[in-house]
């Protein structure tokens, strides 16, 4: 099939779940399908600054054709109006225009899919919340896969998505929770649609080296946070909790591996490492006593899977469904829903050897049931023949677009609940992004 892979940004230096998951389908696929990827000239997923160049080039077997954003984010206007939609009811016009300034603003790209999208025999969608999906597809709607990668904060709740949520011909969610939290936002029962997750290469399980961490003076026994060292990753409240909890141990340490968007405090048992190598990145997964994910909204946790690919088991926010789901499914690991939940789980999973060995053989063997890149690609292209197949010629513009690009209510409703249902996998505030 000829295939349109719209995201907000692209390329192997982007570090966003959504843009990797993208690309990473997008050149596992480019030697079975035509792929275009049509992004912005964007790497800054905070300013929306151009820093590609626009235009065409290829990476990795795939084709790349980059627009640029008409202006970077007006940040006290973002600021301003989401304070109006977030804190108090507001009207769906003032709901519309959080997501132009959500931004990034990318006219060209529309343009480009009024006149060539009808080309494309589908056009797939990376995460709902930002003006490229919003905007763009219902201009294409009867042949649009949408990939929402939802969570749940405000910005699921906003009244206009119900209408957006309908319009997709399909869908592609990486966690069930995620499918059931936007099956209740859409206003009618959902077209087809998958569980697909993200795809996972094999780890040297057992047979990576120490000797990166040896040189860190990394304890033999640590508790891991990998990623961007952030509130909205629910990184104050783990910093709490491991203070009050390493008080009365003074044998346990955290260590934080991912760049800082907030204060680490002084603490000899908090080791902040920043960036890390992926020689390190790798050490510091395969070596761990366990992973702490203390998120409080994700679509999909990866790293949490990563690190049972390396045998390791986690520790979970219980009050992110995603989380608690993916933990429960796997058996690969243990939920905390307040401190003391906390303290014991770490306890638990520090002290006793066998059981947390048996729960991180258990996360081992969850991913090689679901997670394997065969697995997911086989889901992925079963979804993409169903909804081409059930593709139906144009007979009018159902959703269509208002001359300032925002989208219209559909006149006729595009499904039915006998709609055959795709095949799934069995068992704040926004971020500012």
């Amino acid at each position: 099939m000829k295939l349109a892979f719209v995201v907000q940004r692209y390329g192997a230096n982007i570090a966003g779940g959504s843009e990797g998951h993208c690309r990473e389908l997008a050149e596992r696929l480019a030697s079975r399908h035509a792929i275009t990827v049509l992004t912005t000239c964007a790497t800054d997923y905070v300013t929306w600054e151009n820093a590609s160049p626009a235009g065409r080039s290829v990476e990795n077997g795939v084709d790349i054709l980059r627009f640029p954003v008409a202006h970077p984010r007006r940040m006290r206007a973002f600021a301003e109006i989401s304070d109006e939609v977030f804190d108090r009811p507001a009207p769906r016009e003032r709901q519309v225009e959080w997501f132009r300034e959500n931004g990034p603003a990318t006219p060209a790209l529309l343009d480009h899919l009024r006149a060539h999208g009808h080309e494309f025999d589908l056009v797939l969608f990376w995460t709902f919340r930002y003006y490229h999906s919003y905007f763009g597809l219902p201009l294409v709607h009867q042949r649009a896969i949408l990939v929402p990668t939802a969570e749940e904060d405000a910005a699921i709740d906003l009244d206009t998505l119900g209408e957006f949520f309908d319009t997709p011909a399909g869908y592609l969610f990486m966690t069930p929770e995620e499918r059931d939290l936007v099956s209740k936002r859409a206003l009618h029962p959902l077209p087809a649609s998958a569980v697909v997750g993200i795809g996972i290469e094999p780890a040297l399980v057992g047979n990576t080296p120490r000797a990166p961490l040896d040189l860190l003076d990394i304890p033999t026994s640590y508790l891991l946070y990998l990623g961007r060292v952030d509130k909205n990753k629910g990184c104050d409240a783990l910093l709490d909790n491991f203070q009050e909890y390493a008080s009365s141990r003074p044998d346990v340490t955290l260590v934080l591996a991912g760049p800082a968007k907030m204060q680490i405090p002084e603490h000899p048992q908090i080791r902040a490492l920043g960036y890390v190598s992926d020689e390190v990145r790798s050490a510091l997964l395969a070596h761990a006593s366990a992973l702490v994910v203390p998120s409080p909204y994700e679509s999909l946790s990866i790293v949490l899977l990563e690190a049972w690919n390396h045998g390791v088991p986690a520790l979970v926010n219980g009050q992110c469904k995603v989380l608690a789901g993916q933990v429960r499914r796997a058996n690969g690991g243990l939920y905390y829903m307040f401190p003391a939940e906390f303290d014991e789980a770490a306890d638990y999973l520090l002290t006793q050897h066998d059981e947390r060995a048996t729960l991180g053989r258990q996360g081992l063997a969850y991913i090689e049931r679901e997670y394997r890149w065969p697995t997911v690609l086989a889901r992925v292209e079963d979804l993409m023949q169903q909804v081409y197949q059930a593709r139906v010629p144009a007979s009018g513009d159902r959703w269509g677009c208002s001359a300032s690009g925002s989208p219209r209510s559909p006149r006729t409703r595009p499904r039915s609940a006998d709609t055959p249902a795709g095949r799934s996998v069995p068992n704040r505030r926004p971020d500012r992004r």
